[in-house]
């Protein structure tokens, strides 16, 4: 395959702000594009030099959508972040248009609950995760955990509570657990610390009334790196292990930036 042919403009349908740091995004979806929920994409854009810009990006649509939806952080003076900051519809972007990642429930051996702990835009292949029938049906318990430093950031709340009624799974819809996270103030329902803090100390588990077990969870964990390593660690320390395709167990990891 030419260089040429492994990336294809794409203009943008949809722009959403969630707060003057936040964003998501819909891009025209070529017919033959198809990922499993958890993976990337790598999007790309010509920067005042001339020269294209790429990052990678988790598709936080769903499989069947007949478009592609991004979450992004809007980092002041990044390389790409700041070309989006007043991304309009109608503009382009380039897309590769092979994904990419592992970061998949198929990582996994069967277990009953699927915890998903993310923070800022480490939401975005969770969105994804819960847009598959397959998903719903697999686990008995599927636990959200957001975090964010102040609640203005808790974006797709609303469609997140959506989800629990989606016609394809609505008699499953009981199963999802959201859990918001807070670190720099108050919130009503959220609780308030360092996700790896409410794992060590059992906030986390207390306030959604299930346990971390080693035999019947599976935890994804996306987020800053900090996040996903002290996560990682606390887990760790509890006897959990990152699991490979060779090797199944209870830990996939990926960081969201």
């Amino acid at each position: 395959m030419d260089h040429e042919d492994k990336f294809v403009p794409a203009h943008v349908l949809w722009v959403r702000r969630w707060s003057p740091r936040l964003l998501s995004f819909r891009i025209e979806r070529e017919a033959g594009f198809r990922f499993v929920p958890g993976q990337f994409a790598r999007l790309g854009r010509v920067n005042a030099d001339g020269v294209p810009v790429w990052r990678a990006y988790s598709m936080a649509s769903a499989t069947w959508d007949d478009y592609l939806e991004f979450y992004s952080i809007l980092v002041p003076g990044g390389a790409f972040t700041s070309q989006l900051v007043d991304l309009k519809v109608g503009d382009s972007l380039m897309i590769e248009r092979k994904p990419n990642g592992f970061f998949t429930t198929n990582r996994f051996a069967d277990g009953r609950d699927l915890w998903m702990l993310g923070t800022g835009t480490g939401l975005a292949p969770y969105l994804a995760i819960l847009q598959d029938e397959t998903t719903w049906q697999r686990f008995e318990r599927l636990i959200l955990v957001h975090g964010a430093r102040e609640a203005v950031d808790l974006a797709y709340r609303d469609e997140i509570a959506a989800l629990r009624r989606h016609p394809l799974w609505a008699e499953h819809g009981h199963k999802l657990i959201y859990q918001p996270v807070v670190t720099r103030e108050a919130h009503a329902g959220a609780l308030q610390a360092r996700i790896p803090e409410l794992i060590r100390d059992g906030r986390l588990e207390a306030a959604v009334g299930l346990p971390l077990g080693l035999d019947e969870s599976r935890v994804m964990i996306c987020g800053s790196p900090e996040m996903v390593r002290d996560c990682h660690k606390a887990l760790m320390e509890r006897g959990f292990r990152l699991s490979r395709l060779a090797a199944p167990a209870q830990i996939a990891v990926e960081n969201a930036w």
